[in-house]
Protein backbone atom coordinates (compact mmCIF):
# COMPACT_ATOMS: atom_id res chain seq x y z
CA UNK A 1 0.00 0.00 0.00
CA UNK A 2 1.50 3.37 -1.00
CA UNK A 3 2.03 6.09 1.74
CA UNK A 4 -0.98 8.84 1.45
CA UNK A 5 -0.99 12.19 3.45
CA UNK A 6 -3.75 10.50 5.78
CA UNK A 7 -1.73 6.94 6.13
CA UNK A 8 1.57 9.29 7.18
CA UNK A 9 0.36 12.05 9.19
CA UNK A 10 -2.96 11.06 11.30
CA UNK A 11 -1.83 7.24 12.86
CA UNK A 12 1.34 9.12 14.11
CA UNK A 13 -0.21 12.13 15.34
CA UNK A 14 -2.63 9.51 17.32
CA UNK A 15 -0.12 7.85 18.36
CA UNK A 16 2.35 10.41 20.02
CA UNK A 17 -0.57 12.40 21.18
CA UNK A 18 -1.65 9.10 23.08
CA UNK A 19 1.80 8.78 24.55
CA UNK A 20 2.05 12.60 25.18
CA UNK A 21 -1.30 12.06 27.21
CA UNK A 22 0.14 9.07 29.53
CA UNK A 23 4.00 11.10 29.84
CA UNK A 24 1.24 13.41 31.71
CA UNK A 25 -0.43 11.10 33.39
CA UNK A 26 2.75 9.88 35.03
CA UNK A 27 4.11 13.41 35.49
CA UNK A 28 0.93 14.77 37.34
CA UNK A 29 1.13 11.39 39.63
CA UNK A 30 4.74 12.29 40.33
CA UNK A 31 4.21 15.63 40.99
CA UNK A 32 1.22 15.04 43.81
CA UNK A 33 3.17 12.13 45.63
CA UNK A 34 6.07 14.82 45.66
CA UNK A 35 3.75 17.94 46.80
CA UNK A 36 5.35 20.17 43.58
CA UNK A 37 2.71 23.07 42.90
CA UNK A 38 1.48 22.57 39.71
CA UNK A 39 1.86 26.25 38.37
CA UNK A 40 5.14 25.83 38.57
CA UNK A 41 5.49 22.97 36.86
CA UNK A 42 3.04 23.50 33.80
CA UNK A 43 5.54 27.02 33.98
CA UNK A 44 8.72 24.90 33.71
CA UNK A 45 10.79 25.12 30.79
CA UNK A 46 14.36 23.83 29.44
CA UNK A 47 15.66 27.82 28.80
CA UNK A 48 14.69 30.98 29.14
CA UNK A 49 13.67 31.30 25.08
CA UNK A 50 11.39 28.68 25.00
CA UNK A 51 7.93 27.82 25.65
CA UNK A 52 6.77 26.55 29.16
CA UNK A 53 5.45 22.78 28.96
CA UNK A 54 2.05 24.07 28.98
CA UNK A 55 3.21 25.72 25.78
CA UNK A 56 4.52 22.95 24.63
CA UNK A 57 1.25 20.56 25.09
CA UNK A 58 -0.52 23.62 23.83
CA UNK A 59 1.89 23.79 20.13
CA UNK A 60 1.76 20.18 19.85
CA UNK A 61 -1.78 20.15 19.62
CA UNK A 62 -2.44 23.36 17.70
CA UNK A 63 0.21 21.41 15.07
CA UNK A 64 -1.75 17.44 15.09
CA UNK A 65 -4.95 19.92 13.81
CA UNK A 66 -2.95 20.67 10.75
CA UNK A 67 -4.51 17.89 9.35
CA UNK A 68 -8.20 19.37 9.69
CA UNK A 69 -6.40 22.18 8.32
CA UNK A 70 -5.67 19.87 4.69
CA UNK A 71 -8.81 18.62 5.08
CA UNK A 72 -10.77 22.60 4.77
CA UNK A 73 -12.83 21.53 8.03
CA UNK A 74 -13.27 23.57 10.56
CA UNK A 75 -10.95 22.90 13.24
CA UNK A 76 -11.80 23.00 16.93
CA UNK A 77 -12.04 26.02 19.47
CA UNK A 78 -9.90 25.34 22.13
CA UNK A 79 -8.57 28.09 25.14
CA UNK A 80 -5.68 29.67 24.63
CA UNK A 81 -3.69 28.40 27.72
CA UNK A 82 -4.59 25.14 30.46
CA UNK A 83 -3.77 25.94 34.28
CA UNK A 84 -3.65 22.64 35.27
CA UNK A 85 -2.92 18.71 34.05
CA UNK A 86 -6.66 18.00 33.58
CA UNK A 87 -7.10 20.83 31.01
CA UNK A 88 -3.62 19.38 28.86
CA UNK A 89 -5.16 16.21 28.87
CA UNK A 90 -8.64 17.78 28.00
CA UNK A 91 -6.82 19.64 25.17
CA UNK A 92 -5.32 16.37 23.76
CA UNK A 93 -8.55 14.15 24.26
CA UNK A 94 -10.82 17.08 21.95
CA UNK A 95 -7.48 16.84 19.59
CA UNK A 96 -7.42 13.54 18.92
CA UNK A 97 -11.03 13.22 18.58
CA UNK A 98 -10.72 15.76 16.31
CA UNK A 99 -8.42 14.40 13.93
CA UNK A 100 -9.85 10.43 14.44
CA UNK A 101 -12.88 12.35 12.92
CA UNK A 102 -10.92 12.91 9.77
CA UNK A 103 -11.06 10.33 6.83
CA UNK A 104 -8.57 9.64 4.49
CA UNK A 105 -11.12 10.66 1.32
CA UNK A 106 -10.38 14.24 2.96
CA UNK A 107 -7.22 14.59 2.72
CA UNK A 108 -5.67 11.93 0.59
CA UNK A 109 -5.83 13.95 -3.12
CA UNK A 110 -5.24 17.16 -1.72
CA UNK A 111 -1.26 17.20 -2.30
CA UNK A 112 -1.63 20.78 -4.21
CA UNK A 113 -3.98 22.73 -2.76
CA UNK A 114 -3.65 25.62 -0.78
CA UNK A 115 -3.38 25.84 3.46
CA UNK A 116 -3.11 29.24 4.71
CA UNK A 117 -1.78 30.12 8.12
CA UNK A 118 -0.68 32.86 10.38
CA UNK A 119 2.69 32.43 12.37
CA UNK A 120 5.07 34.29 13.93
CA UNK A 121 1.84 37.33 13.38
CA UNK A 122 2.70 36.36 8.93
CA UNK A 123 0.41 34.60 6.52
CA UNK A 124 1.83 31.68 5.25
CA UNK A 125 0.66 30.11 2.18
CA UNK A 126 2.01 26.35 1.69
CA UNK A 127 1.00 23.49 -0.78
CA UNK A 128 -0.94 21.27 1.56
CA UNK A 129 1.77 18.37 1.47
CA UNK A 130 4.38 20.80 2.23
CA UNK A 131 2.62 22.19 4.83
CA UNK A 132 1.82 18.43 6.28
CA UNK A 133 5.10 17.26 6.01
CA UNK A 134 7.42 19.89 6.06
CA UNK A 135 5.72 22.02 8.60
CA UNK A 136 3.00 20.63 10.61
CA UNK A 137 4.57 17.15 11.32
CA UNK A 138 8.31 18.70 12.48
CA UNK A 139 6.95 21.24 14.57
CA UNK A 140 4.61 18.58 16.12
CA UNK A 141 7.61 16.38 16.71
CA UNK A 142 9.48 18.92 18.55
CA UNK A 143 6.94 20.23 20.97
CA UNK A 144 5.81 16.41 21.85
CA UNK A 145 9.45 15.78 22.05
CA UNK A 146 10.53 18.88 24.47
CA UNK A 147 7.24 18.34 26.38
CA UNK A 148 8.52 15.50 27.67
CA UNK A 149 11.81 16.26 27.84
CA UNK A 150 10.79 19.36 30.43
CA UNK A 151 9.66 16.48 32.34
CA UNK A 152 12.22 14.08 31.67
CA UNK A 153 14.42 16.85 33.02
CA UNK A 154 12.50 16.59 36.49
CA UNK A 155 13.84 12.90 37.02
CA UNK A 156 9.61 11.67 36.56
CA UNK A 157 10.32 7.98 35.60
CA UNK A 158 9.23 8.08 31.86
CA UNK A 159 10.73 6.28 28.54
CA UNK A 160 11.03 5.81 25.34
CA UNK A 161 7.97 3.72 25.43
CA UNK A 162 5.84 6.88 27.48
CA UNK A 163 6.76 8.29 24.60
CA UNK A 164 6.45 6.71 21.75
CA UNK A 165 2.61 5.90 22.70
CA UNK A 166 0.16 2.66 21.33
CA UNK A 167 1.40 1.89 17.72
CA UNK A 168 -1.45 1.40 15.13
CA UNK A 169 -2.22 -2.02 14.56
Amino acid sequence: MAITMYSGAVPTFLQLLGGLKSVLQKAEAHATAHKWDTATVLNLRLYPDMFTLERQVRQACAHALGAGRVAGVPLPTLPDSDASFAAMQARIDKTVDFVKGLHASQIDGKEDSEVTIVAGGNERKFRAQVYLYHFAMPNFYFHVTTAYNILRSLGIEIGKRDFMGQSPS
